[in-house]
């Protein structure tokens, strides 16, 4: 089955790559995931524009991917939430909170699908978040989550 892939899957490819996946693969998995869609004619002109949104966004070479990882190192990541008994918080801390969180912080924009967070982060404490920014380049930074007031 031949696909366009709308997102990035690990060992598979990058947003706009047109992929050859098994049947079940696609039509089970990657299709109603939204990971990608059917590949025809039509669908072949919208490879430009998922691989310009792509490029927007992305981080352009490793020495840009090098800056923005010693920005990442020297920043001191701080966020409040509320919280009940025992420092446990009433819902997690979403990948797309950290971005706001490192941006209000003076940080570099991220992109929120880039981050690989520990594990759901659901009690106050401090938390190390990695990024990958680049097939070569991944940062880790320290996350602070405290109670609100």
């Amino acid at each position: 089955m031949k696909i366009i892939l709308t997102q990035e899957v690990s060992g598979l490819g990058t947003p706009g790559d047109v992929v050859e996946v098994k049947n079940g693969y696609g039509r089970n998995y990657l299709l109603p995931q939204g990971f990608a869609i059917r590949w025809s004619k039509g669908a072949e002109k919208q490879v430009v524009v998922i691989k310009r949104a792509r490029e927007a966004r992305e981080i352009r070479d490793l020495g840009q991917a090098t800056e923005v990882k010693e920005q990442l190192s020297g920043l001191k990541v701080s966020l409040s939430a509320r919280t009940g008994n025992g420092g446990r918080l009433f819902g997690s801390i979403t990948p797309a909170e950290i971005v706001d969180a490192v941006k209000a912080a003076g940080g570099p924009s991220l992109d929120r699908r880039r981050l690989e967070l520990p594990s759901h982060i659901k009690t106050t404490g401090s938390y190390n978040v990695q990024v990958k920014l680049h097939p070569e380049v991944t940062a880790t930074f320290p996350v602070n989550v405290v109670a609100a007031k």
